[in-house]
């Protein structure tokens, strides 16, 4: 079981002060957030992308290859790698690249993103997400696999005889995660491929996230990956700790207020009804242990910490918190009555392993 964090890298004013950040502030906090995730003994560290204020991740492979030169041990990874608007050559050569800068600390979520601007900015239109992500998505699994790629779809020139360079390190590709909020394709995407799916987990009730894990776990046990509690599942979830529950009620609210996610909803309603949880370390505890009555045993549990505004040493608090007094309870509690076969999070040893099977 792998423990995290994941940031969408937004600057936001924050509430209880009324500061900004400047981008070359959020730029380097998300480092030091990655940092410090390792520094508690957390598994992995992972940033989304986006290409429009007031976000400033717009190139992943850029921070991740900066922190994995900071780091020894954490895997790095993406909570959105947008396979709809990149090309997927340039994510081949990309995060191949890398892959051998982190010695194999590398994985990816696939996404198609939801900022609609996005989409003719770079060219494509959103009406074609779904068909976009799948066949991007085909040709990068085809990349990183055959050394030499004839190539022809309905987005993008046709190949011929082309190799993506860098190859993958050990000749394994990253493991690839197929991240979605609300799409059945995506879910069935993911396990057409035997790949991961994670289901954001946040925002929305946990009803809406059972179904889509539902239908993957059944379609990779369709396609012959395995069983259906074999199938490679990661969940989200977003907290925020004080030691006592009034007192993280209270320093939150302010940041739940201002933040235009949860905007017309009373912080009470979204408490019992998704998975934010705000308390004490042991009501993290205890409402992250529910997931696996509700979702199955799963592989990734990440959390987001810094949204919303909130200061950077507040954020460091509660990774601090997370790491020291949360997370090894999850661990212990959570290898309780864990089947054997069903198998732990995939990383690149385990990977080249398999391989050599």
């Amino acid at each position: 079981m792998q423990f995290g964090v994941f940031t969408v890298g937004d600057v936001t004013t924050d509430p209880t002060t009324g500061r900004t950040p400047t981008e070359h502030e959020r730029i380097k906090a998300m480092v030091a957030i990655a940092r410090k995730t390792e520094e508690v003994g957390l598994d992995v560290f992972a940033t989304g992308e986006h290409h429009n204020p007031p976000f400033v991740p717009s190139s992943p492979t850029t921070l991740l290859g900066y922190i994995a030169a900071h780091t020894e041990r954490i895997v790095l990874s993406t909570s959105t790698t947008l396979i709809t608007t990149n090309d997927p050559v340039k994510i081949a050569e990309d995060y191949a690249m890398l892959q051998h800068l982190a010695d194999g600390r590398v994985d990816l979520m696939m996404g198609r993103g939801n900022t609609g601007p996005v989409y003719p900015w770079f060219g494509q239109d959103i009406r074609q997400g779904i068909p976009l992500a799948i066949e991007n998505y085909a040709l990068l699994h085809r990349l990183w696999r055959e050394e030499v790629v004839d190539w022809e779809g309905k987005f993008r020139t046709p190949l011929q005889g082309f190799t993506s360079t860098p190859r993958p390190l050990d000749g394994v590709p990253p493991f690839v995660w197929h991240g979605s909020i609300r799409s059945p394709e995506i879910a069935e995407q993911a396990a057409y491929y035997g790949d991961g799916f994670f289901a954001n987990n946040i925002f929305w009730p946990k009803e809406h996230f059972v179904r889509l894990i539902n239908l993957y776990r059944d379609r990779f046990a369709h396609y012959g990956h395995g069983t259906r509690e074999q199938a490679i599942v990661g969940l989200g979830g977003q907290v925020f700790m004080r030691r006592n529950s009034q007192d993280a009620r209270h320093d939150f609210r302010p940041h739940f207020n201002a933040s235009a996610v949860y905007r017309g909803s009373s912080m009470e309603d979204v408490l019992e009804q998704t998975p934010l949880t705000v308390g004490s370390p042991q009501e993290v505890i205890d409402k992250t242990l529910t997931f696996r009555d509700t979702f199955g045993d799963y592989q990734r549990q990440l959390f987001v910490l810094d949204g919303g505004g909130l200061a950077l040493p507040s954020v460091l608090e509660q990774i601090e918190m997370l790491g020291e007094e949360v997370v090894p309870v999850l661990r212990k509690e959570l290898a309780v009555g864990r089947p054997t076969d069903v198998p732990a999070a995939p990383t690149h040893a385990a990977l080249v392993a398999r391989k050599g099977r």
